[in-house]
């Protein structure tokens, strides 16, 4: 008589999930990487229109100038006379980015043209005044 060998199965018989939880992280990581944040003052603004107004670019430094008098620079209070230092660091670490100043409506134009000028002088070539449809 002859013996019949048999394999014996495994009993837990299962599905690895292990590469769809390495995919998944692997997706989580590239979306994270990929994705741009605009970071913006949380300032009420009414902005100005203009019929020739484009969309700003997502990279540039944004700099907000409110009603009130306030500056942000990136989100971050700085006081008007910071403005260029500010500039310039941000230049310097991102290389050459446009300077996107978003104002309000009623600031006045002596107030707007001090943070152009201090823009302009931290190094800044592109300066550009946001307008309602360029919400970038």
């Amino acid at each position: 008589m002859s013996r019949l060998r048999r394999h014996k199965q495994p009993d837990d018989a299962g599905v690895d999930i292990s590469p769809l939880i390495d995919m998944v992280f692997i997706l989580l990581i590239f979306f994270m990487v990929t994705t741009t944040f605009v970071k913006d003052a949380k300032v009420e603004l009414e902005r100005p229109s203009a019929s020739s107004a484009t969309r700003a670019s997502t990279k540039a430094i944004r700099v907000t100038l409110a009603r009130t008098g306030d500056v942000f620079v990136d989100a971050r209070p700085v006081r008007p006379w910071m403005v260029q230092s500010r500039v310039r660091e941000f230049l310097q670490a991102g290389g050459d980015r446009p300077v996107l100043i978003i104002t309000d409506r009623g600031v006045r134009a002596d107030q707007l043209i001090e943070v152009v000028d201090q823009c302009r002088l931290a190094g800044a070539k592109d300066v550009a005044v946001a307008t309602e449809r360029e919400a970038g």
